[in-house]
């Protein structure tokens, strides 16, 4: 008779607590529908300037549309270029790891130089974002990043800071 009283007590318990979260949930999404609506109302209403802010109706368009760019063969390009990007990284460090530790005299020649570029930002030894596949000038728009693999920047004498 006691297990009885507690499982309807525990019952009661779970049922309080579901009502509690599905409330939640109906008032967060409550919450979302009201705040697009009048974000939508008031760029409608050019109260907020919707060049800046979009509207939801707009973005909601152009995220219908995105299939018709080609968005997910540029996604497939993007993801295949990260996994072979990621495992020559990968291999290539495996490697060198494995020279450098099987060789003491490369090891020792190599220490300086390795700690010097562990000390540099990581970012500082990146190339251009976008050359891969494009012409010969496509990093115009590349921004104040030294470059030391890209060879388009070697045709002039200020090849370290682009915008100089």
């Amino acid at each position: 008779m006691n297990k009885e009283i507690l499982s309807t007590e525990r019952k009661e318990y779970l049922k309080s607590k579901k009502k509690k979260k599905n409330l939640v949930l109906l008032t967060q999404i409550l919450v979302l529908i009201i705040f697009i609506g009048v974000w939508e109302f008031l760029a409608n209403k050019n109260i907020i300037d919707s060049f800046i802010t979009s509207k939801p109706s707009r973005i909601l368009e152009t995220f219908m549309n995105l299939g018709a760019n080609d968005l997910p063969r540029h996604i497939l390009v993007t993801v295949y270029e990260t996994l072979v990007g990621f495992l020559l990284g990968t291999g290539l460090g495996i490697i060198i790891a494995i020279i450098l530790w099987w060789s003491d005299f490369l090891s020792k020649v190599a220490e300086p130089y390795l700690v010097v570029l562990n000390s540099l930002p990581k970012v500082a030894l990146r190339t251009c974002n976008n050359n891969m596949g494009r012409s010969r000038n496509s990093c115009d728009y590349c921004y104040g990043n030294i470059y030391f693999i890209n060879s388009n920047n070697f045709r002039e004498f200020k090849w370290i800071f682009k915008n100089r």
